[in-house]
């Protein structure tokens, strides 16, 4: 167990999720990496991340590519409680990537928000498809 521990809620289908988790190595951090597509969530878990991150689900709430429109999810009067069972009945409504460590829990969307709770940050890192980004 790292003296700086650092988890990933990843995607391996998603660029962004992609480039977070090498970003993070890059900074020499080894993340625990949960594939909750896999994994799944569990209530519990969802509700403390989001406590943390201070939002709601509404802000993790991902709509491309999932059954958010066809369950009624974007509606306005669409309770937290309901977007929470929702998202632990189909994990694939939780947008990626989830970072947590000891500095807090963010959305890295865009990738290079992950610095923001990581203790040590590098002058540039590059994406997958070249990019580099300067921080």
């Amino acid at each position: 167990m790292s003296d700086f521990p650092v988890t990933v809620f990843h995607n391996p289908a998603c660029g962004t999720s992609r480039n977070v988790l090498a970003a993070i190595r890059q900074t020499g951090r080894d993340p625990t990496v949960v594939e909750y597509l896999k994994t799944g969530w569990t209530e519990t878990r969802l509700r403390d991340l989001l406590a943390r991150m201070g939002q709601g689900p509404r802000a993790v709430l991902r709509d491309k590519g999932t059954p958010a429109v066809e369950l009624g999810l974007l509606a306005d009067e669409v309770s937290d409680e309901a977007l929470i069972a929702a998202m632990v009945a189909h994990p694939i409504l939780v947008n990626r990537p989830i970072v947590e460590t000891p500095l807090g829990v963010l959305l890295a969307r865009p990738s290079e928000r992950v610095f923001e709770v990581l203790d040590v940050r590098p002058d540039s890192f590059t994406k997958e498809d070249g990019e580099v980004v300067r921080l």
